[in-house]
């Protein structure tokens, strides 16, 4: 699996880790969990797209909550007190997998809450460079294809925890499918409209391996995942040399990292800096992408914009 922990070596990591979640430890003793009305599970996740995804088949019947806030990075998230208070209250824990929670099998060891993994059945696409060469790449949900498995391993999980939900989790489930493949017809004609000439995507983090795929768009960017060594003079140059070659009018970079390296890339060619995309994390309710469904649509007309200068 990808081991995206900042540069650190696996020892020192696991120091810090353990070291960190003792203070959690100590400091959650003096907590108490937060009430929640009626006797409904609690459902945790890790990040925002996974908690929107999950309310969408929930029907009501179990709270759901996200580890992490609208805007955070989830590669290399370092769980606070309050995480670890919630995840003592927990009935179930929902991650991606795929190695994109480095710090959740030791996050997991302090709480009981069984967990399920959404990739789970996946085709998954490798990395292609850096470090990670040969990994799935963990962004899988970041296509419509995949989302209905995704969405079927929640509907599974969920009935396991609550048995007599089985028929509100499969109807709710069923209506989401219906609404993502609303969606994903939506983003084959819209990226239908790229000239063959520019359909190309250029971001910061190769998070977009399976949107790429599903659009038919050639796949480039300056680093393969939030990692250690982003941006370096070489991924600089290399993805400039590209943009060039194939005169790719528009670039891009994601909401949830520092874009200045994507900017020499615009200084080096002329290219323009396309709107922000989002991937990791969703908004807040009053921002651009609030929930999954809107991402996706938020994604697809930045990048045909994009590409096509409209």
């Amino acid at each position: 699996m990808p081991n995206f922990r900042d540069g650190l070596s696996s020892k020192a990591w696991s120091v810090m880790f353990c070291a960190g979640m003792s203070a959690l430890v100590l400091s959650s003793c003096a907590t108490t969990p937060p009430e929640r009305p009626g006797d409904r599970p609690l459902v945790l996740t890790t990040f925002t797209v996974l908690a929107d995804m999950t309310e969408n088949v929930a029907a009501d019947r179990v709270d759901v909550a996200s580890l992490t806030r609208p805007g955070a990075e989830i590669h290399g998230y370092e769980p606070t007190p309050d995480d670890l208070v919630r995840g003592r209250d927990a009935d179930l824990i929902l991650e991606n997998g795929l190695g994109l929670e480095a710090w959740f099998a030791q996050f997991t060891e302090r709480v009981q809450a069984p967990t399920a993994v959404l990739a789970d059945g996946v085709e998954t696409i490798p990395i292609t460079s850096g470090g990670y060469e040969g990994e799935p790449n963990p962004h899988a949900w970041m296509s419509p294809a995949n989302a209905p498995i995704y969405v079927d391993n929640i509907r599974d999980a969920l009935t396991e925890l609550d048995p007599e939900g089985a028929d509100e989790f499969a109807e709710a489930a069923e209506a989401y499918k219906a609404e993502i493949a609303e969606v994903a017809d939506y983003l084959d004609t819209e990226l239908a409209e790229v000239p063959s000439s520019s359909r190309a995507l250029v971001t910061c983090e190769g998070a977009f391996s399976y949107l790429a795929r599903d659009a038919d768009l050639t796949e480039r960017y300056l680093w393969p995942v939030n990692a250690e060594r982003e941006g370096t003079p070489r991924q600089i140059a290399a993805v400039a040399d590209f943009v060039r070659d194939n005169d790719v009018p528009t670039v891009f970079c994601e909401s949830t990292v520092n874009d200045s390296a994507q900017r020499s890339v615009i200084r080096e060619t002329g290219a323009r800096m396309g709107e922000t995309l989002y991937v990791d994390s969703l908004s807040t309710a009053d921002g651009p992408v609030p929930t999954y469904l809107d991402l996706l649509r938020h994604d697809a007309e930045a990048i045909v914009d994009g590409l096509t200068g409209t």
